[in-house]
């Protein structure tokens, strides 16, 4: 029950954080969704540097572990958002957009979680 707990809490902070992101960062005007990329790429820097720090200290707690990446990180990071996002500009004939934020997204998200795991090993 607890692990429930501390998934619960971590994803609700996260979804909140992730929320404000889009609302300040999503662009109306041009429909680039700027928060969301924000938190997807920043989500996965944030996962490396978690699970960097665990895997190098030997020192991250499982209930930490599943406050902090599993809830704060899954709440925080949305790939149905993304998804939808693409479908927006697929189906709107805005294939430029989609092909660089599908793209953008996937390879920075990648490189962020590499980045995260780098930046632990330097600490």
């Amino acid at each position: 029950m607890k692990s429930l707990l501390l998934v619960f809490i971590g994803g609700g902070t996260g979804s909140v954080a992730r929320y404000l992101l889009g609302k300040y960062l999503n662009s109306p005007t041009t429909g680039i969704p700027y928060g969301t990329f924000a938190a997807n790429v920043l989500g996965s820097l944030l996962i490396g540097i978690i699970l960097g720090w665990a895997l190098k200290n030997n020192s991250l707690s499982s209930n930490t572990a599943l406050l902090l990446a599993t809830g704060f990180c899954g709440g925080f990071t949305t790939f149905s958002t993304f998804a939808y996002e693409n479908h927006v500009f697929l189906k709107s004939g805005d294939f430029m957009t989609f092909a660089l934020y599908a793209i953008a997204s996937f390879a920075l998200g990648i490189l962020a979680v590499f980045g995260g795991m780098e930046i632990t090993k330097a600490l």
